[in-house]
Formats: structure tokens, C-alpha cells, sequence
């Protein structure tokens, strides 16, 4: 079973994945996780990586693409992959089909996590974690049980990332609807798509990807 989850930030593409990676052995390929390991391995893909972001330069599509491409490689024989975060732009996506085609495989369904951009702005500037283990906690839905201390290791200070605020969040979702939103209408074309709601609770979400996936 070969996915693509699609959904802005915040709406859980994450750890939807790693819920379908560990329930049937289907491998979660995250785009940003897998530049970080060549670079940390110095493949040669990785270095030219390492040069571009050192300079402050976007990593091209290219060199994600070859990226994406050599990890398929590495999983060829398992139980599938789910892509998390790629392709991103519709040429990504043209280069993906490109890519999926000299290597013989297809991707099955394109999951859109459908959820409302509000929703997202207060899901997102809401969070907070443990600076000391790192166990998430939100302002509104999942407070500690003891004010000011950590559920997981009764630590009592707490981070935010820089980038949670309103004016970022909202920068990154006009982004995605930009940018990303017509790499849907793509996979539509080609019969793909498939949506959930992804304002029902985490559990929910996973039992429509789950009846998606059959």
C-alpha cells in the first residue's frame, strides 16, 4: 500500500502515519526526517543538501526527488510507504509520478485531511512541551494534570516552538493553499483522492484512513 497524506500544518499527518506505520509495517517517509539523515550520513545527495541549506538556499526539487528516490529503493519489497510532507508543490508531484513510473510502482490513494484553517490557528499556537523530556501539552485540550508540572516527568519548565505564533501559522497556511492545495486537484485527475475529517478526534481520524485503506 503506497500513500501520500496530504493536510496543512497541524492537521496530524504525522502521527497518522506513524499509526499506520506500526499497525501494518507500512514505511513513513517524511521528507524533512529523510534530508536530515543524508546529511547526517554524507551520502553524496546529502552534502549537496548540506551546501545549499549552509548557504541559505532552498534544497531544489531535484535533489528531494533524488532523495525520495533512493529511499523507495532502500524500501523495495515492504509493505508499501506513506509520503508525509511530499510532494508539496505540482511539479514535485509531476517529478514523483516520473520517479514512482521508473521504478514500476503506483500510489494507491492520496488521503486529504480535511480541516478548518481556525481549528488550525488555535490547535497550532496552543502548544507547548516539556523542555526537559519533551511530552506535549496544548493551552485548551490537554492542560497537565498539576498546573505548571509535567504529567511524564514532573518537570516544571516549558517551551514553545518560535514558530507557533498566529502570523506564522497563518503565513504557512496561506502557503499550503497556494501552493500545495493544487497538487490535490493533480491526484483528483488521476482518481486518488480521498478524504477524511480531520476535526473528529485522533482516533476517528485513524478509523477513516484505516476504512480508506480497507
Amino acid at each position: 500500500m503506497n500513500l501520500v497524506l496530504f493536510g496543512p500544518p497541524g492537521a496530524g499527518k504525522g502521527t497518522q502515519a506513524k499509526r499506520l506505520e506500526e499497525a501494518h509495517g507500512i514505511t513513513q517517509l517524511s521528507t524533512g526526517e529523510m534530508l536530515r539523515a543524508e546529511v547526517a550520513e554524507g551520502t553524496p545527495v546529502g552534502q549537496r543538501a548540506d551546501a545549499l541549506m549552509k548557504s541559505g538556499r532552498l534544497v531544489p526539487d531535484d535533489v528531494i526527488v533524488e532523495i525520495v528516490g533512493d529511499r523507495l529503493s532502500r524500501e523495495a519489497g515492504r509493505n508499501g510507504f506513506i509520503l508525509d510532507g511530499f510532494p508539496r508543490t505540482v511539479p514535485q508531484a509531476e517529478a514523483l509520478d516520473r520517479l514512482l513510473a521508473s521504478k514500476r510502482l503506483k500510489l494507491d490513494h492520496v488521503v486529504s485531511i480535511e480541516v478548518d484553517d481556525e481549528a488550525m490557528v488555535e490547535r497550532i499556537t496552543g502548544r507547548f512541551t516539556c523542555a526537559n523530556c519533551g511530552a506535549g501539552y496544548h493551552d485548551t485540550f490537554q492542560r497537565p494534570e498539576v498546573e505548571g508540572v509535567c504529567d511524564a516527568c514532573g518537570g516544571t519548565e516549558f517551551t514553545r516552538r518560535s514558530d507557533d505564533n498566529e502570523v506564522t501559522v497563518r503565513e504557512r497556511l496561506a502557503a499550503y493553499h497556494a501552493e500545495t492545495e493544487p497538487v490535490l486537484r493533480h491526484y483528483e485527475a488521476q482518481g486518488l483522492v480521498r478524504k477524511v475529517d480531520g476535526m473528529a478526534g485522533i482516533d476517528e481520524v485513524t478509523r477513516q484512513l484505516e476504512a480508506v485503506i480497507g
